[in-house]
């Protein structure tokens, strides 16, 4: 049965993944609070990608966090901030979370973890399973290949195994994981954990007081 391991050594890593023709960084920083950069209005276009979404439809405010499953800051966020998130924003109604993959080059594991995720949400457990990448990202990371961790992950989860095992060797998931780093590209993304609330982009693993004070913006603009 997996079990949740100790992130912090993996949260002291710097990184920094280039590509030609584009200003792809990742990075993990250590919590502290820090200013966002704020990219500016989005378009439609880059709305499109349903990504995976828990909490109300009516909710006023949507947050849309494109992230990366081998990415130690989204570990970090995962783990420190996520649950303040959900519990005080989504679950009171405030708030829909909007989950867009954004698996970065230079993360050989990203694309098996994000199908991996995908596949556990074909069956409803995409959140579930979202946590256990997360909060296991030191022990799978490393791994020459963790196919086979990602499923011990699943199978306690109660995911169906040989339904799992089918969606992973049909890459079921790859459409809507292509579909959230497209509009990752779309919206100005360039580094992950990045958030969209309220229509704007803020870059960086923001904490949960810096959340709140965008939703709290968010819900004002609405409600004029």
């Amino acid at each position: 049965m997996a079990q949740s391991m100790n992130l912090k050594p993996f949260y002291l890593l710097l990184g920094v993944v280039a590509v030609a023709g584009g200003a792809w960084i990742w990075s993990a920083r250590s919590g502290a609070a820090f200013e966002p950069v704020e990219v500016g209005p989005l378009s439609d276009s880059s709305l499109a990608a349903s990504g995976w979404v828990i909490g109300s439809q009516s909710a006023p405010v949507e947050i849309v966090e494109y992230a990366d499953f081998e990415c130690g800051a989204c570990g970090h966020w995962a783990i420190l901030n996520a649950p303040d998130v959900k519990e005080r924003l989504v679950a009171t109604g405030r708030v829909r979370l909007r989950f867009r993959d954004f698996p970065l080059p230079g993360h050989p594991h990203s694309p098996l973890a994000h199908q991996a995720a995908a596949c556990a949400g074909e069956q409803g457990g995409f959140w579930q399973m979202a946590d256990q990448i997360f909060f296991n990202q030191s022990r799978w990371v490393g791994e020459r290949n963790p196919a086979g961790m990602f499923e011990d992950y699943a199978e306690a989860l109660g995911i169906d195994v040989g339904q799992y095992r089918s969606c992973m060797d049909e890459q079921r998931g790859a459409a809507n994981i292509e579909a959230g780093r497209q509009a990752g590209l779309a919206t100005g993304v360039s580094s992950t954990p990045s958030f969209v609330i309220g229509g704007k982009l803020f870059l960086g693993a923001q904490p949960y007081d810096s959340i709140l004070k965008y939703v709290e913006l968010a819900e004002a603009r609405a409600a004029q």
